[in-house]
């Protein structure tokens, strides 16, 4: 890839695998940094996907979801806006806490910040950037592990 790739996807849950293999097929720096970042980023993509076109766009097949890649200097982020009205990411209940654990909501967003070094939602709610840094030896730096 470039130092960057920017995608508009249809509302189709159908195209988020054709679209994050996609991404990974141009990702330059997953080569060089193995498989914990084809696989927490690929997995986080997905999940940040999912979201926007069933929540953020509610399966709404005239909306779109916007996806930018970037990898540079030791990171590689992706920005995913939906066209929604947005929501409380701090809302959200722990799917982790026994009260939680059988509620099908919750389980992306905790994947997205178990598996990323940054998740960050803009004011809206309606855009997320996911953020994984790249040490300089190939290996993820902080609490990033697969």
């Amino acid at each position: 890839m470039s130092d960057e790739l920017v995608l508009e996807l249809p509302t189709d849950l159908g195209s988020i695998e054709r679209a994050v293999d996609y991404v990974m097929e141009r990702c330059g720096a997953c080569e060089a940094h193995g498989r914990r970042l084809r696989f927490n980023f690929r997995v986080a993509l997905t999940e940040a996907l999912s979201n926007a076109m069933l929540y953020g766009n509610g399966h709404d097949p005239a909306k779109r979801v916007r996806v930018e890649v970037v990898a540079r200097g030791g990171r590689i982020e992706a920005r995913v806006t939906d066209q929604g009205t947005g929501f409380d990411p701090d809302s959200v209940p722990d799917p982790t806490t026994p009260e939680n654990l059988t509620r099908p909501c919750g389980r992306g967003l905790f994947l997205m910040r178990e598996l990323l070094d940054e998740v960050v939602f803009n004011d809206r709610g309606n855009q997320v950037t996911l953020v994984l840094r790249l040490d300089e030896d190939g290996a993820l730096e902080g609490g990033a592990r697969a």
